[in-house]
């Protein structure tokens, strides 16, 4: 099961309302749950915003981490038993039912999958921007005979990085224990998509959008990135304050071995505490 363990977060603004200000805060609890049939629009929207205009069919790979049952949960907002089911935001809440998600997918298991082939000509193309030793090192994870797991933690924008612990501690348990039922999900390598932005004209100062990627970061073997302000909508990226620098959204890809999931998790657990 996934963690029903709740935690306190606030949303500063929604990507989705344009009635929130910078400024305003709501106060709300969430909760992990399972991921179910009901979810899939909500898990969808959550991997458009990863992949963009990317070839990658998103529908499909929706599908596909549902279909896993008991690997990976979405964020929920806990509601009372005595919560007005008639309240006037029940349109809006509909619409953010599902606020994140946090899973993994076996892409041993489904390699001649499309949306998985997709993944791997994305990456592949990626890759060959790179210097020989990074091209290398990846070619190496992907042609050799790894297995694989697809890492997804998306949620939307300003949730605090403490929610992601309960949802990591969970998903730890889940593989574990599906590795005693199917031995490939025991991963030599996860592969994880970041959101990151970096400052125009500038190497140094690198924002994660999910602050505690970082800890992966920090113990990925090898990582390749790409531009994406061309595949953003100007609406969401670029409004910076007067004498801010301008931030340019990237997508970093990290490769990390497999065993090191469980310190990474307890990394995690720190960082956010």
């Amino acid at each position: 099961m996934a963690t029903s363990q709740k935690k306190r977060a606030v949303n500063r603004e929604s990507e989705n309302d344009s009635n929130f200000s910078m400024d305003e805060e709501i106060q709300a609890d969430f909760e992990g749950r399972n991921l179910e049939g009901q979810d899939f629009n909500g898990i969808r929207q959550l991997l458009r915003q990863l992949f963009l205009k990317e070839h990658v069919d998103v529908t499909q790979l929706s599908d596909m981490l549902i279909a896993q049952e008991g690997v990976g949960s979405v964020l929920k907002q806990s509601w009372n038993e005595d919560d007005d089911d008639d309240d006037d935001d029940d349109t809006l809440t509909e619409a953010l039912d599902v606020f994140g998600v946090t899973s993994v997918l076996n892409l041993s298991a489904h390699q001649e999958t499309p949306v998985v082939l997709q993944l791997f000509e994305l990456v592949q193309r990626i890759t060959k921007q790179n210097d020989e030793a990074t091209k290398n090192k990846i070619s190496t994870i992907l042609e050799g005979s790894n297995k694989l797991g697809l890492l997804i933690n998306e949620r939307f924008i300003n949730l605090p990085p403490k929610i992601s612990d309960p949802l990591f501690t969970s998903l730890q348990a889940e593989i574990s224990r599906m590795e005693k039922r199917d031995p490939s999900y025991k991963f030599d390598y996860l592969v994880l998509i970041c959101k990151i932005y970096k400052p125009k004209g500038e190497k140094s100062n690198i924002i994660f959008s999910n602050a505690e990627e970082e800890m992966f970061e920090n113990e990925a073997e090898v990582s390749i990135e790409y531009n994406v302000s061309s595949q953003c909508d100007t609406a969401l990226v670029g409004q910076w304050g007067e004498g801010d620098n301008e931030m340019i959204p990237y997508r970093r890809i990290l490769f990390i071995q497999g065993s090191k999931f469980p310190l990474i998790v307890q990394k995690i657990k720190a960082f956010v505490s």
